[in-house]
Formats: C-alpha cells, structure tokens, sequence
C-alpha cells in the first residue's frame, strides 16, 4: 500500500474514532478513487472541489430563507439587533479572510499540505466542521503579511 492511501486511511480511522461522519466520507471517497484508478477525478476536484463545496454550503445556509422558515421582516430585523449586527461583522471578517485564504493558497501551494492537516485533525479530534482551510489560510496570511 502506498503512503498516500496510508494516510488517507488514518484521516478515516480518525473520523471514525471521534464519529465525524463527513471526514469519514470525504478520505474513504478519496481512498475509492485512488483504488478504483479513476486518477482523471483529482484533477477536477482539485480545481473545483472547493467552488462545489461552497455551493453546497451556500445552499444549507440558504435553505430556511427559500423555505419560507426565515422571512424578510427576520433579515430587516437583524440590523436592529447588537447580536445579529455583530454576526454581519464577523460574516464580513471571515469572508475577507476566506478570500486573503483562498489567495494564500494559490500564490503558496507549500502551505496547503499543513492546512489541510490540521483542519481534518480539528475534525476528527474536536468534532469540528471542515470549512476552516480557507479561514486558517487567510488568518496565516495576516500572520505571513501577504494579501
């Protein structure tokens, strides 16, 4: 077996240990892929995995607004609100970050390899979600001075 399907496994081991059901799916589905020798797969997924992957985020997040659950009169009433005015700051910090991240990852491939061990390990150790590559690459951007 080589390292790569090697390491892929422990990331699924690790999201089966701490029961993270999408880490779990996300490294077998890789793990399938390599096995299956259907290579022609990553380079698409390279290139617009994450831009799907956001999609999908977009629509989860969105889905209560298109159901009617959230109405106009909620969304006109979160800029009356302290709360709701500091969660439109803090969406606003982390779409910038997002978007210092996404820049950081493309001028500086060296980074991406430590990013994504350590958003899958902050999965599967501290049941977290995985959207933090882009925000951890946009706070090392600050960190690194690069924009």
């Amino acid at each position: 077996m080589d390292m790569t399907s090697l390491l892929l496994l422990v990331f699924a081991a690790l999201g089966i240990i701490s029961s993270n059901t999408p880490v779990t799916v996300a490294m077998v589905f890789l793990l399938l892929l390599r096995v299956l020798n259907v290579n022609q797969a990553f380079p698409w997924l390279e290139k617009y995995g994450l831009t799907l992957g956001i999609i999908i985020l977009t629509i989860g997040v969105m889905a209560p607004l298109a159901s009617g659950k959230m109405s106009l009169q909620t969304i006109g009433e979160s800029f009356l609100h302290w709360k709701s005015l500091l969660a439109i700051g803090v969406g606003l910090l982390v779409a910038y970050l997002g978007g210092r991240g996404a820049s950081l990852m493309s001028t500086q491939p060296t980074v991406v390899a430590g990013l994504l061990i350590g958003t899958v390990l902050g999965v599967a150790l501290f049941k977290g979600v995985p959207v933090g590559p882009l925000i951890a690459a946009g706070i090392l951007s600050l960190l690194l001075g690069k924009s």
